[in-house]
């Protein structure tokens, strides 16, 4: 051996293997390292402690270890010593990866070591190896540091935003930057790379909880954000592009329909609708549906149902006449419980039907138009086709009409954020983001639903050679099992969705990453897909547990550690490396940050 290599193995030279066992693997250290650092070739080296990598010599082979404890072996002839003292220390090593031949990295267990092999410090040089998550052809993104060494790491393009990620840490500990720096290094390497291909070929929607991402330059100046509220009309309005509103699976969204009974109810509107519509003169074909309907109503024996259909007449015809009074369609007829038939006038309705076109309501659809608005015109048809499945006995109303009445509660804030008409792509730029800071709570649970169903079913029909990245911020706002604020079918409905979404999605090319402070709020079907991880602070003991079920190949010290983290470091953990790796996520620039500082009160309250 080389005198210089010879020195060099001596310098980095930690100790050798006392003890196999399993997978335990146990290394007694030289008396002559127990420095916490040590000087080689004019660089400073930490020496060898508790989370740090270490590397055992077994023939060309060099097999990586993390330590996990150590502890001290004393001399039994002096029992009063401290065994640190006059011992020897001993390493409790978990196997990691091996380093082949060629220098290239890969984790798992390949073979244990031997009694006696020695185990070195990992140079620079190695760190690298072990740290190199990119391959010569693939593309980097430069986000982090190794928490320990302090090496820039960078992670693989493919193998990371090709995938379903989950971000995960309580608020302040860094996973909004985590966020913001990933898809803010993606954007700027593809349009670097290929603008005209990366705008085409690639989308990215990014559903902002908190306008945390609205900011000019964060993630990208490239962006359309669309700033929706529901306290007012000034916000920005989605198009829903296609059929609008009238599509089914939209609609059903809206009104919360149920799959069995509610949704082919709607089906058969929109099917009324095309009919009425179709024709030459839609206002008088819809008047004579009305017309047809009241004398049937007119002729009914069953007070109850004439009752019922009564009230969703008073819902479709106007409540004034044309000069603007107010007016009670039912004011001349009155109801003969005897013979269980209307009268007018004094006349019996179902044995003259003749008189029926002489009574108010009938000639008061003459004062019925289409409103011009989208919403209303179609809750018109809901309530005619309602009617129409009542008189058959096709539906029931405690069926069908909460549906509706759910549509028609929520026709004002569908308005201020939804363009109903059938024009118009929400991605006028292939970066989109949806800010849900100012709309209220239930249309924060539908907006997310609707437009990830509709822009999912859009990409499945474009084929092959495209992406979608679907990214959720504060995801237990519309992941989580344990919301009291919905029916449970509509729960297990928008879950079922979007857990179709991340298992099935990414055979077409569409990728899910979530982001939240609990996850154990999370349906756990979500959190188990997910093929990378990036695990900020936690606290709560029952997100430490869900992290410990989702994420199995985390190791019993990364684990323990999760609960002291600093802000902005994480544990990653995944498909797009070959072992877990304890980041350090670089800071973004101020402009470039998320709006998620917190307030400080130096700030607030200025000296005088």
């Amino acid at each position: 051996m080389e005198p210089d290599r010879l020195e060099r193995e001596s310098v980095l030279r930690v100790g050798q293997v006392s003890a196999v066992t399993g997978r335990k693997i146990f290394i007694s250290v030289d008396s002559d390292k127990n420095l916490s650092e040590l000087f080689f070739d004019g660089d400073v080296l930490r020496n060898i402690a508790v989370g740090s990598y270490i590397d055992i010599r077994k023939g060309f082979l060099s097999l990586v270890g993390k330590v996990e404890g150590e502890n001290a072996q004393g001399d039994d002839r002096k029992p009063s010593q401290l065994a640190y003292m006059n011992g020897q220390r001993v390493l409790s090593v978990a196997l990691a990866g091996f380093l082949d031949r060629s220098g290239a990295f890969f984790g798992g267990t390949k073979e244990l070591p031997l009694v006696g092999n020695e185990a070195f410090l990992l140079t620079k040089e190695k760190v690298h190896q072990i740290h190199n998550l990119v391959n010569s052809a693939g593309v980097g993104l430069d986000i982090a540091q190794s928490e320990y060494e302090g090496y820039d790491i960078a992670l693989p393009v493919d193998g990371l935003i090709n995938s379903h990620i989950a971000i995960f840490g309580n608020t302040g500990s860094g996973k909004s930057n985590t966020l913001a720096m990933i898809f803010q290094e993606f954007i700027s390497k593809m349009r670097a790379r290929n603008i005209a291909a990366f705008e085409q070929n690639c989308k990215i929607l990014l559903f902002d909880f908190n306008n945390e991402y609205i900011r000019d330059n964060c993630l990208t100046a490239h962006k359309r954000v669309y700033g929706l509220t529901t306290r007012n009309d000034t916000g920005d309005k989605i198009p829903l592009g296609g059929s609008g509103i009238n599509d089914i699976e939209i609609l059903s969204i809206l009104a919360d329909a149920t799959e069995k009974t509610q949704k082919p109810f709607f089906k058969r509107v929109l099917a009324l609708q095309q009919r009425v519509t179709a024709g030459g003169d839609a206002t008088e074909h819809f008047r004579n549906i009305l017309r047809s309907q009241i004398k049937q109503i007119l002729q009914m024996s069953d007070k109850l149902r004439v009752d019922l259909l009564m009230d969703y007449l008073r819902q479709l015809l106007p409540d004034v006449d044309g000069e603007g009074m107010p007016v009670e369609i039912a004011a001349d007829l009155e109801w003969h419980n005897t013979m269980a038939e209307f009268r007018c006038r004094g006349v019996f309705l179902k044995s003259s039907p003749d008189h029926i076109p002489n009574t108010f309501v009938y000639s008061h659809v003459e004062n019925w138009n289409f409103s011009g608005d989208t919403i209303s015109d179609l809750i018109a048809f809901a309530y005619a086709q309602l009617i129409y499945d009542v008189l058959s006995n096709r539906a029931q109303n405690e069926h069908i009409s909460p549906a509706i009445n759910k549509l028609r509660s929520k026709q004002a804030d569908i308005r201020k954020v939804f363009d109903p008409a059938g024009h118009g792509n929400i991605f006028t730029s292939n970066v989109v983001v949806i800010a849900l800071g100012n709309v209220n709570l239930e249309m924060k649970k539908t907006i997310p639903l609707l437009i990830a169903k509709k822009i999912y079913e859009d990409h499945k029909r474009l084929g092959e050679g495209r992406s979608l990245n679907i990214i959720i911020d504060e995801a237990h706002n519309i992941l989580s099992r344990e919301s009291f604020r919905e029916s449970e079918s509509w729960k297990d409905y928008r879950l079922e969705t979007f857990e179709e979404i991340i298992k099935e999605g990414r055979k077409f090319g569409v990728f899910v990453t979530i982001s939240s402070q609990r996850p154990n709020d999370i349906s756990q079907t979500i959190t188990s897909q997910a093929h990378n991880y990036f695990i900020h602070r936690l606290i709560n003991q029952k997100d430490l547990q869900s992290i410990a079920s989702a994420v199995s190949y985390i190791d019993k010290i990364t684990e323990e550690s999760i609960p002291t983290l600093p802000t902005g470091t994480c544990i990653f953990s995944g498909i797009a490396g070959q072992m877990p790796l304890k980041l350090a996520i670089k800071p973004l620039d101020e402009q470039l940050q998320p709006k998620s500082t917190t307030a400080r009160f130096s700030d607030i309250v200025p000296a005088t």
